[in-house]
Parts: C-alpha cells; sequence; structure tokens
C-alpha cells in the first residue's frame, strides 16, 4: 500500500510561494537572483531534501556504532543542463564527519548505504516516477 503525502504550494507574489504540508509545516519558495532572494529555489530544495535524507541516516549509523559526532554536514553540488528545462545532470555530495574516533572507511560504508539504500529522496531521483497534473478554474 502506498503512503502518501500532500504539500500544497501557494503563490505570494509573482515569485514568491509558500509551500505547507499536512501539519502546517512551511517552507518559502522564492525564484528571485541575489540580492533580492530571500529563500531557496525548488532546485536549491531539491538539493536540500538529497543532502537532508542522506544526511540522517549515515549519522544515526554513525551513532549506533558507538562514534562520537562532533560535527557533520554535507555539500550539495548539482549541474544543471544549459537549456530549457535547466534539469540536473549531476548531482554531488561531498559528507563532512568530524569525529575523534570513527575512521574515514567506516564513515565512507555508512555514507554508501545511506545514499544507495536508505535516503527515499535518492531513490526517487534515481527511479522513473510517474507523475500527472490536472486543472480546475474557480470563480
Amino acid at each position: 500500500m502506498a503512503h502518501t503525502r500532500n504539500v500544497t504550494v501557494r503563490m505570494k507574489a509573482d515569485f514568491e510561494y509558500e509551500a505547507v504540508n499536512q501539519q502546517g509545516n512551511t517552507v518559502q519558495i522564492d525564484m528571485y537572483d541575489a540580492p533580492e532572494k530571500k529563500a531557496q529555489s525548488p532546485m536549491d530544495l531539491l538539493l536540500s531534501s538529497l543532502g537532508g535524507c542522506a544526511s540522517v541516516d549515515a549519522v544515526l549509523m554513525m551513532k549506533k556504532k558507538r562514534k562520537e559526532v562532533v560535527d557533520f554536514y554535507v555539500e550539495v553540488t548539482g549541474d544543471r543542463n544549459e537549456g530549457v528545462p535547466s534539469f540536473y545532470t549531476d548531482i554531488h555530495l561531498h559528507f563532512v564527519l568530524v569525529s575523534p574516533d570513527a575512521k574515514e572507511e567506516e564513515f565512507a560504508k555508512v555514507v554508501a548505504l545511506s545514499v544507495d539504500k536508505y535516503c527515499s529522496v535518492a531513490s526517487s531521483l534515481k527511479s522513473r516516477i510517474s507523475y500527472s497534473s490536472s486543472v480546475k478554474r474557480v470563480l
């Protein structure tokens, strides 16, 4: 049985939107360029989603191995197609762990498991997603 999630994205201004999930959590979105940019763009959010998804499992697995996590971050870089649409052609995740007792080899194995097996966002990006659209005009 599929687990369905819903998000409503509402226009605030021509280049500003707000996404709200079923629990009422909000994310601000804008398509401005710097210096007017106040929020992430949809493509930034895709990179953030991938990085966040892969990070949670990596950190939890390191802690399950009883390794001290002093700091952790992932830098996510996406290269985009030159044409329209300018989709991502390549995405690279660079994971950094600050830990006095973890070995780089074990951290690399944990990251590989997180990205390749447990991260739903990474799996979604690798899969062929079926999507559709519909419209309704309200007076």
